[in-house]
């Protein structure tokens, strides 16, 4: 399979780093096409212009390049923080600029007449790794864990990738070595689950 992973966090040697690390690693051994795209380090530029609002228009060059990357991908993972029950903004912006109408979606109607949302991407599964520092118990009483439906529903859902796969780890701030080597072996497990040996 032609994997796509797509990394979101500024600090090199950030524990979100070492997911991206542990999932390229574990896919190549599978021997999987991975292609690992690191958005901060690249400087992908996140501001979504008038002009791409416009029908027909011609994506920037580092646009075009991940919007082909998504477009050929049979899966993609996805690993950033949450912060603020959201997304960074850099990768924020890579979803609004990369998944474009008419490639990763496009509206129709059914046999209704109703309007319809089609989903056209090509890949069958996506993996989200996130991270936070709030403990699970506080993050599904206080707030309902948000990332969860974002990513199921309103983005891989919306663009018809049919399996759609999340791990948080949490909290960060108070692990230790032992526990984040165990939570890279859950890594390493859940990516041979979704995407095969």
């Amino acid at each position: 399979m032609n994997i796509l992973i797509v990394l979101a966090h500024p600090r090199p040697g950030s524990f979100n780093h070492a997911i991206a690390d542990k999932v390229r690693q574990t896919l190549t051994e599978s021997g999987h096409r991975v292609t690992l795209r690191d958005l901060c380090a690249e400087g992908f530029d996140p501001e979504f212009t008038a002009a791409e609002l416009e029908r027909g228009n011609v994506a920037p060059p580092q646009v075009r390049e991940h919007a082909d990357l998504v477009l050929a991908a049979d899966g993609i993972v996805v690993i950033h923080p949450n912060w603020w029950a959201m997304p960074p903004a850099t990768l924020k912006g890579w979803l609004d600029r990369v998944l474009r109408p008419g490639e990763a979606y496009r509206f129709g109607t059914n046999d209704k007449g109703e309007g319809v949302i089609i989903g056209q991407l090509k890949a069958r599964a996506a993996l989200v790794f996130t991270t936070s520092n709030t403990p699970r118990e506080a993050e599904l009483t206080l707030y309902g864990d948000p990332l969860d439906n974002l990513w199921k529903t309103c983005i891989w859902g919306f663009c018809g990738i049919p399996r759609v796969e999340r791990r948080n780890f949490e909290p960060v701030i108070a692990s230790t070595p032992e526990i984040r080597a165990g939570w890279l072996d859950d890594v390493a497990s859940l990516t041979r689950t979704v995407f095969g040996e």
